[in-house]
């Protein structure tokens, strides 16, 4: 049951917010991704103090009367107000809580279940198009209705009594290799998001098929966020988190080769499992790597919320480095090389997590 509310809470916010591709504004999008990391820190904090429900209605209600409030906004109205700031709070509050609560009902299947959960982000991308007044107030009704099943569906067990954590645990090796992974790899990875449907229309793909490139990326987002997780409760989420970044640096340098319909659907599915794979991965390793159950919100929230800055600042730089001259080639070597980076980042960070557990 917690499993099923949890994904109905992504679905409906982080999903909502996945489906930005829509959009054309750098800055919105880029404040969007950078608000559900961003806020980890508070909202992992107040789950570890027991607050679990009171962070996800205050966040899911702000989200929800956002998109009521963005659905009555005209053109350079303020609609950034309710687009980027009011729903990137409210899925803020919501996201770490939603993604961590499986860690206080498995111990087996962990990684599973936080797969399965990401995969509603994956779905609600893919299902979320935003274009008439009356979409975004109809799709309001809908994150409505899921959040309120959400919420009456997850539980939190209780906690035992315990002692104060020791802050010297969050700044062991192995732990600080993954916060300069995470910041690395979010500062590049969203390329394709962002602008390969630009770039299929610059390159004679047609517009209508470029539009569902982002629809086709959340939908084989779903599949690899649950078969990453379900291989890394075998195999370990360490190795795999490495191999799938290095595989989505390669569908990056792959967007380069986008010029027909079957080329950017090849792509926008590779990118789309990896990249998923690669996002739910990073939670489940974030979860390892704390020493008890109750270290998870804090740790994850930390690390996200550091990371935050390479999502707010990565499509503007890419945007940069574009240019009006379209230079395509200058934002997607240094997209995928950063992202290349993350993964010799992440390779420290497992060396030191096995030395740890030694």
């Amino acid at each position: 049951m917690t499993v099923a509310g949890a994904w109905l809470i992504l679905f409906s916010t982080f999903g909502y917010l996945y489906a930005f591709g829509v959009y054309e504004g750098q800055w919105i999008g880029s404040f969007q991704l950078m608000m559900p990391f961003a806020l980890g820190i508070v909202s992992g904090k107040l789950f570890d103090g027991g607050h679990f429900h009171a962070v996800e209605i205050a966040g899911g209600t702000l989200f929800t009367f956002s998109i009521f409030m963005l659905s009555l906004a005209k053109p350079s109205h303020y609609y950034q107000v309710c687009q980027g700031v009011g729903m990137g709070l409210g899925a803020g509050l919501t996201f770490v809580p939603s993604v961590t609560i499986t860690s206080h009902h498995f111990s087996k299947r962990r990684s599973l279940a936080t797969g399965i959960v990401m995969s509603g982000s994956s779905a609600g991308g893919t299902i979320f198009p935003i274009r008439f007044p009356s979409a975004v107030r109809a799709s309001g009704y809908l994150v409505l209705g899921c959040i309120v099943v959400g919420n009456l569906m997850m539980r939190k067990r209780p906690r035992p009594a315990r002692a104060v954590p020791d802050m010297k645990t969050f700044f062991d090796g192995a732990y600080l290799w993954a916060i300069l992974g995470t910041l690395l790899s979010t500062s590049g990875i969203f390329l394709p998001v962002i602008y390969i449907q630009l770039f299929a229309v610059q390159h004679s793909v047609g517009s209508s098929i470029a539009f569902y490139s982002i629809a086709i990326m959340n939908g084989a987002g779903a599949f690899g966020r649950i078969a990453g997780n379900y291989l890394a409760d075998i195999y370990g989420p360490f190795n795999l988190q490495i191999i799938c970044t290095l595989a989505t640096a390669s569908t990056i340098w792959a967007v380069l080769g986008v010029h027909t319909t079957g080329t950017l659907v090849a792509v926008s599915t590779l990118y789309g499992f990896f990249s998923g794979a690669w996002l739910a991965l990073s939670l489940a390793v974030l979860a390892t790597l704390a020493r008890n159950r109750d270290e998870v919100g804090a740790r994850t929230g930390i690390a996200l919320a550091l990371g935050s800055f390479g999502c707010l600042g990565s499509a503007p730089i890419q945007g940069a480095l574009l240019t009006r001259d379209f230079f395509w080639i200058r934002p997607v070597a240094f997209s995928a090389s950063i992202v290349v980076a993350s993964a010799c980042c992440f390779t420290f960070m497992t060396l030191l997590a096995r030395k740890r557990v030694v």
